[in-house]
């Protein structure tokens, strides 16, 4: 007779897809959204590459992993913005794994900032890590997806939806994954890759305090979402992650080029 434990994981992976015998390489996992993502992936059968800057961090998510799905995740610490970071990364997991089935483009950052505050070195920054980087390791492990006809997950934002001031920057960047995404998509769909995004809205991660905001702004920023947010309150990790599982697993077979908002209805809203 299954254990309790074996019974929940087979109910979430028949509701959310089944990643057994998969490979994925995760970025930016070592915190929020990326790590929710590894451990729910690990829980569903999936052998995992993860990548991150804080090493330290990245170790915690890869032993919780092992914990949750019983195998040890391949670590690859490293900067997404190097492009000698971004090569290493691909050609570990290749050579560790010899194939790649999911790529889940998690890695990002968020700045504040106006058309009147904003640098052209942090406009620079958050695009080198939003967009380039992206672009850069999908470019790299197109061929390899291609082998397996497997499929890409982007983590975008509502903010590539929606319009919001002071974060110009980071809601051009989210603008520009979204396209990327369809592109992508269309470019690839004749060679059996599926690529999709997930736009999530206001998410309980150390995103925005990493994006300048202090503990009572951002105190401030969660109690706010109950009002800008449908469903009134912030999103968790843990249920983006589900919306990437899904994408990245054979229930989503039929679904290329999408942006899923999993934001409480934050895009739908229309402040009066």
């Amino acid at each position: 007779m299954e254990d309790q434990g074996q019974c929940d994981v087979g109910k979430m992976a028949a509701t959310v897809g089944n990643l057994a015998g998969k490979v994925a390489l995760i970025t930016g996992a070592s915190s929020g959204i990326g790590a929710a993502t590894a451990v729910l992936f690990s829980k569903l059968g999936a052998s995992l590459a993860l990548t991150g800057r804080k090493e330290e961090n990245l170790k915690k998510v890869g032993d919780q992993c092992q914990k949750e799905g019983n195998t040890k995740p391949l670590l690859i610490p490293g900067d997404l913005v190097k492009e000698e970071d971004t090569k290493r990364i691909l050609e570990s997991t290749i050579n560790h794994f010899g194939r790649l089935n999911i790529l889940v483009n998690c890695a990002g950052i968020l700045e504040l900032g106006s058309i009147e505050t904003t640098s052209l070195e942090q406009y620079d920054r958050i695009f080198n890590t939003n967009v380039r980087s992206m672009y850069h390791l999908t470019m790299l492990a197109v061929p390899h997806l291609i082998e397996t006809q497997g499929n890409i997950v982007n983590v975008s934002s509502v903010n590539g939806l929606r319009s919001f001031p002071n974060v110009l920057a980071y809601n051009m960047s989210k603008s520009a994954v979204d396209q990327f995404t369809r592109c992508v998509a269309l470019e690839l769909a004749p060679k059996k890759v599926r690529v999709n995004c997930v736009n999530p809205g206001v998410t309980v991660t150390e995103l925005q305090k990493r994006g300048g905001l202090s503990e009572e702004a951002y105190s401030k920023f969660l109690e706010r979402s109950k009002e800008t947010h449908a469903l009134g309150r912030p999103g968790n990790p843990e249920e983006v992650a589900s919306t990437i599982a899904f994408l990245a697993s054979d229930n989503a077979s039929f679904i290329t080029g999408v942006a899923i908002p999993v934001d409480g209805g934050r895009h739908a809203m229309c402040p009066r």
